[in-house]
Formats: structure tokens, C-alpha cells, sequence
């Protein structure tokens, strides 16, 4: 088992030279997640169509997306994927930035990592002098849920997710920012 030490974390941004990497990351940290509790079928069309390596260079190369690992010497740790402006799955009447992935390598978790991401993302939506930070996470997902309130994120909606051909709900949650 590898023990992360907090103070050698760091945020590498995703390269072009990365994608395979990124869905490498991708692919294992959702289907570790997930594949428990969804058909295989669903489960290998959203790892083959959604996390494909052209759906992630579409992804990349939108200049409102960005990618970031974290990383512990030359391991990814966990990844993160942050969308603002026309990029964001859901219009909201604020500028504002949209976390739509934070995935944690499943030895990794609990270790502080998505924190360090979550906290990540919030500088980085103070940097940009946002005043919001919002995100979906599934309804049954209820670690994540537990995460992001301990986090003071707040209940605004909810949202379809199409995990191949299941519909799922999302429950959205934000964070006003000072």
C-alpha cells in the first residue's frame, strides 16, 4: 500500500503529451468506483464512448476545460477536470466554475487527496474572481455527497446523467465564495 505524504503533493496542469495518462486515470478511478453498482454493459459503454481517448481530446482542447493531476513524485495520485463559461454542463446565472470531475486512485483515497483538489479548485475559482463553485454528484454517491457538505456545499438542483443507457440523477450542490 503507498502512503502519500501530504507535503510532497502537487498539481500538475494536463498536457497534450498527458491524454493517455488522463484516461488511464479516467477510466480506472470510474470504473472503481462505479462498476459495483451498474450493469457491465453501461458500465463499458460510458468507459468506451465517454472516456475514450477522442472524447477526452475534444474535452482538452476546449480552452473553458481544464485538466489537472495530482501528483506524488511521478505517480497520479487522482485527477480533475474543471469547466467555466460555455463549457459547464448546466447554465447558471453566475459567472462561475464547475467542478465535473474529482477522481481519486482507490489506494489513494482518504488520504487528504480529494481535499487537496477540492481546495485546489476553489483557489483557482478565487483566482478568477468567481463567486461560485458548483458541481453534480450522483445521488447514491453518498461518500461524495458526506465530502462535499462537511465542505459547505449546498443543495441547489439536480440533474440526468446518462450512465449508458440508465438515467441517473445528479444532485448539484454549490459553494458561495467571499
Amino acid at each position: 500500500m503507498y502512503f502519500c505524504d501530504m507535503n510532497e503533493l502537487v498539481v500538475h496542469r494536463v498536457k497534450k503529451t498527458d491524454l493517455l495518462a488522463l484516461q488511464e486515470i479516467s477510466r480506472q478511478t470510474f470504473f472503481d468506483t462505479f462498476a459495483e453498482v451498474n450493469t457491465h454493459e453501461d458500465m463499458n459503454h460510458y468507459l468506451e464512448v465517454n472516456l475514450s481517448l477522442e472524447q477526452l481530446t475534444s474535452e482538452f482542447s476546449n480552452p473553458s476545460t481544464s485538466f489537472y493531476f495530482a501528483k506524488s513524485g511521478d505517480k497520479i495520485l487522482a485527477y480533475l477536470k474543471l469547466n467555466e463559461a460555455e463549457a459547464q454542463t448546466e447554465k447558471r446565472d453566475i459567472p462561475s466554475m464547475e467542478i465535473e470531475r474529482i477522481y481519486v486512485g482507490k489506494e489513494y483515497q482518504n488520504r487528504g487527496v480529494g481535499q487537496f483538489l477540492l481546495d485546489y479548485s476553489i483557489q483557482i475559482t478565487k483566482d478568477k474572481q468567481l463567486k461560485l463553485i458548483w458541481l453534480g454528484v450522483w445521488e447514491h454517491n453518498v461518500s461524495a455527497i458526506l465530502f462535499y457538505e462537511r465542505n459547505q456545499f449546498q443543495f441547489f438542483g439536480k440533474h440526468s446523467f446518462m450512465l449508458g443507457s440508465d438515467e441517473q440523477t445528479d444532485l448539484l450542490m454549490e459553494l458561495q465564495l467571499d
